[in-house]
Formats: C-alpha cells, sequence, structure tokens
C-alpha cells in the first residue's frame, strides 16, 4: 500500500481508528502484564512469609 502523506496513513483508508485503538489496546496489555505479574509475585512472596511465620508460632 502507498500513502502520500502521513495523514493518509494514519487514516488507512478509514480503518485507521480501528487499527490505532487496537494497537494501543494491545500496548496497554502488554505493558501491564509484566506489572501486574510483579504484583502477584510479591503478593505471593509475601503470603509465603506470612504462612512461614505463622507455622513457626505454632511449634
Amino acid at each position: 500500500m502507498n500513502w502520500n502523506s502521513a495523514a493518509e496513513f494514519f487514516h488507512m483508508g478509514g480503518y485507521g481508528f480501528f487499527v490505532w485503538t487496537s494497537y494501543a489496546v494491545c500496548a496497554v496489555c502488554m505493558l501491564a502484564e509484566p506489572l501486574l505479574a510483579r504484583a502477584r509475585h510479591r503478593q505471593a512472596l509475601r503470603d509465603a512469609e506470612r504462612a512461614a511465620t505463622e507455622t513457626e508460632e505454632m511449634t
């Protein structure tokens, strides 16, 4: 496909809104996933530490 201007490229024959929205959603998901995984990992470590502490207190 050839575009004569940047505006035509971003418009993409009338489908630009859908194309660029899908790129934006994909980028947000790709940025959010490592952040959410890091938060889940930290929570799992805290839960494991709490469980270990409770086990030590019981003995």
